[in-house]
């Protein structure tokens, strides 16, 4: 067995029985003997992407195409997965929970209507994927991670990339953020079985929220609130991993 494959059998090891210390150490070597041009793979990987799985499928806004050109994908996904990053799947990030498909991101994110000085709540940080590409967005992006381990990884990772318009928080999401309400654009990247009414009242009049709702069945929802009426618009059928409460 040569070095690069023994690695990467540790690296297995680790991420299934949790053994920390040493998965990072095997994670670092095993970066330290992947080719040098691979970020230049990645990128041409990321156009593909965007062209095949994304502005093929009906996504035109300009700004989250460049968005999601821009982000790095991969380097939100644990090493082992890096090289399917830019596929059209969702792929483990630890902890029982996944980052979502390429074009669910892209629709979710295009269906905000953006326009660039809105505050964002994110509930289920994640890898941070999601809150890295609202980011590139808009100014003012509020994220809320329940599992501790997520969310201090997330804000490790996004600081290290560089944003700093991006604010991380352990907790229930069902309660949303009262400190920082009303927000413009609210989105929701896992499925409560019902729309969460905390959730509801900390969406601002005028504003937007994206959603999936639904235990085994799960369908997108659009909600918009306007003159504190409530409009709800079934989008697409999705799988989502559950919200979990606290």
């Amino acid at each position: 067995m040569n070095l690069k494959r023994w690695l990467i059998l540790l690296f297995l090891i680790c991420a299934t029985f949790g053994i920390g210390g040493l998965f990072r150490n095997i994670e670092a070597k095993v970066k330290d003997i992947l080719p040098a041009n691979e970020e230049a793979q990645f990128s041409k990987l990321r156009e593909e992407m965007v062209n095949t799985q994304i502005e093929a499928r009906g996504i035109k806004d300009r700004r989250v195409l460049e968005a999601m050109r821009k982000v790095p994908r991969h380097k939100f996904v644990p090493r082992l997965y890096q090289r399917f990053a830019y596929r059209d799947f969702p792929l483990p990030i630890g902890e029982g929970q996944t980052i979502s498909q390429p074009y669910i991101v892209a629709l979710m994110t295009d269906l905000l209507k953006l326009t660039g000085n809105e505050k964002v709540l994110e509930i289920g940080t994640g890898s941070g994927y999601q809150a890295a590409i609202l980011a590139e967005l808009t100014h003012y992006v509020y994220t809320i991670e329940i599992l501790p381990v997520l969310a201090e990884r997330a804000e490790e990772l996004l600081k290290r990339l560089g944003y700093k318009n991006i604010v991380v928080k352990c907790g229930d999401g069902y309660l949303g953020w009262e400190e920082y309400a009303p927000f413009d654009a609210i989105i929701v990247t896992c499925a409560p079985e019902e729309i969460p009414q905390a959730l509801v009242e900390q969406l601002a009049d005028g504003g937007r929220m994206v959603i999936p709702v639904g235990s085994n069945y799960q369908e997108l929802m659009l909600i918009e609130k306007k003159n504190n009426q409530i409009k709800i618009r079934n989008v697409i059928p999705v799988k989502f991993v559950p919200m979990i409460k606290k």
